[in-house]
């Protein structure tokens, strides 16, 4: 049975007033800097300190296959997830450009991809199976492949630098299972919660709904966060719900990129509600059931661009901000500092 850590909430009033009075402070008027003074105060608050630093950030990309795919899910072939492992090592896909573009280191990992790679540099083997079985026929996943995945994105994270991690994924079909389970864990109507996908039209996305009201009626038994993750898979999410886990314990910032990400990071919360107060969203994709996943997890994500890649790239994309947010607390002169004047109580203080 995998152990899963620890995860207190993050209750230090005295810091998070401290913060809001540096953040107020600033050569500006209250509020001025609008989001980005509530994102500086999440950041300091995570990482326990007055003067945040973010350091060494890390992007995982987890990948794996679906056995639920075969049944026409995706528009595109199971092939695809190991052909972009490799465009992923090879420094050629999105996520590999803004990560460069941005400092981040990135590791991918074989959580259960139905191809055998070489091992390099960047490439982590952590392959359960090669696929989940088909969720139709039976759970995605038994009980011990599902705390195996677990366990593995727990390690993973305890071996990587760094106190932020971006969450990737990349899995043909993955998005028929996180539907699954947000319709499940959120009770929500699946028809509400499926999308195109990688680019399903509207009859193919029908039927897709059809397929999927299939698997929820064979797993009535699967409320649990983990028995869901368990029936519907699948191997990728699975191992990153361990590496949030694990990084939430590590007070590691966590930044959540898009729908399968976030799907992970749902299951971690239902397992441990302090999680969430370890996150930074993203944004809101373009895929159907990501505004109300976001919606459940009460998330207010930083960008909203229609994205529907995956891989991280939206959490690539929103790096930049965290970092100005630091920067902006670390590095702009107070009122005082400056000697700059400033009101209060609707009266000009001089410096």
């Amino acid at each position: 049975m995998t152990t899963l850590p620890t995860i207190a909430p993050l209750d230090d009033a005295t810091l998070a007033q401290r913060l809001q009075q540096l953040i107020d402070n600033k050569t500006k008027p209250v509020g001025s800097l609008g989001r980005l003074e509530a994102l500086a105060l999440r950041l300091g608050t995570i990482l326990g300190t007055e003067r945040p630093v973010l350091r060494e950030p890390q992007m995982l990309v987890c990948a794996g296959d679906h056995g639920l795919a075969a049944r026409g899910t995706s528009a595109y072939p199971s092939d695809v997830t190991w052909q972009m492992v490799e465009n992923f090592l090879a420094g050629g896909a999105a996520v590999s450009v803004l990560a460069r573009q941005n400092g981040i280191g990135l590791t991918v990992v074989d959580c259960g991809v139905r191809h055998d790679f070489a091992p390099r540099p960047g490439l982590v083997l952590a392959k359960v199976a090669p696929g989940t079985a088909d969720a139709l026929e039976g759970p995605a996943m038994t009980d011990e492949q599902c705390q195996q995945a677990i366990a593995n994105g727990q390690r993973i994270v305890q071996g990587l630098p760094g106190n932020a991690l971006l969450l990737g994924e990349m899995g043909i079909g993955n998005t028929s299972a996180a539907s699954l389970l947000l319709a499940r864990l959120a009770g929500l109507d699946v028809a509400d919660v499926t999308g195109a996908g990688t680019g399903l039209d509207a009859a193919a996305v029908q039927r897709k709904i059809g397929i999927l009201r299939e698997v929820l009626a064979r797993h009535p038994e699967a409320r649990t966060p983990l028995q869901a993750l368990a029936a519907f898979g699948g191997f990728e999410i699975a191992t990153l719900v361990g590496a949030v886990l694990q990084a939430a314990a590590e007070r590691r910032v966590i930044v959540v990129d898009g729908f399968i990400a976030t799907s992970a990071v749902m299951v971690a919360t239902h397992l441990a509600p302090a999680v969430a107060q370890r996150c930074v969203y993203a944004h809101r994709s373009g895929e159907r059931g990501h505004a109300l996943m976001l919606a459940h997890l009460r998330a207010d994500p930083l960008l909203d661009m229609g994205l529907r890649l995956g891989e991280g790239s939206g959490a690539a994309l929103a790096w930049p901000l965290l970092v100005s947010a630091c920067a902006i607390l670390n590095e702009m002169a107070s009122f005082e500092a400056a000697g700059v004047s400033r009101q209060e109580a609707g009266e000009v203080v001089q410096p």
